[in-house]
């Protein structure tokens, strides 16, 4: 029998991919908006064009999956530190293997998991920097510039993710897109 896993996983078209994960999100009632869309795009074109050796389908499933137990208002740190660690477990029961649950929980630090998956890395520089470049009721969105800076020397100051240097490569090609 199919797995709701196996079904998104089998579907490479980024539009059709975004729209069955919409569906999902209606009959799950999961975290899932323009910035899950946004930053899963991010990810795909940096793996697309910087030629990263990782499976780019997975990569961008993940993207729009990796925080489906969000909230859109976290009340405490713990609901902001546990929302990987339970959508990753969420995600096992729609049928996803444990190494992509774990790519996903990865997405963020907060697991402490040891070695990181590489996938992990590329959602991690996707999501911080794509979240940097969206707007948030408490602040604007920031300029690319200082998006870069901020996710170099204060979000992953002191953490080795192995594509830092080449996403930076990328963003710095590719500005034109981001504006």
């Amino acid at each position: 029998m199919e797995t709701f896993a196996d079904y998104v996983l089998a579907e490479e078209d980024f539009d059709k991919k975004v729209e069955i994960v919409w569906y999902l999100q209606k009959k799950m009632d999961i975290f899932f908006d323009h910035t899950s869309v946004f930053k899963a795009m991010v990810a795909d074109w940096f793996v697309r064009n910087m030629n990263i050796d990782v499976d780019r389908n997975l990569v961008v499933t993940a993207a729009l999956l990796c925080a489906c137990k969000k909230v859109d208002i976290a009340q405490s740190l713990d609901k902001i530190r546990g929302y990987a660690k339970e959508s990753a477990e969420f995600l096992a029961t729609l049928g996803f293997s444990q190494r992509f649950c774990k790519i996903c929980e990865e997405q963020n630090r907060y697991s402490g998991s040891n070695p990181r998956e590489r996938e992990s890395d590329v959602l991690e520089l996707a999501d911080q920097f794509g979240g940097m470049l969206l707007p948030r009721p408490e602040r604007p969105a920031f300029p690319i510039e200082e998006a870069l800076v901020l996710l170099e020397y204060r979000n992953l100051k002191g953490k080795n993710n192995i594509y830092l240097e080449q996403f930076k490569e990328f963003i710095e090609a590719a500005k034109e897109v981001f504006v």
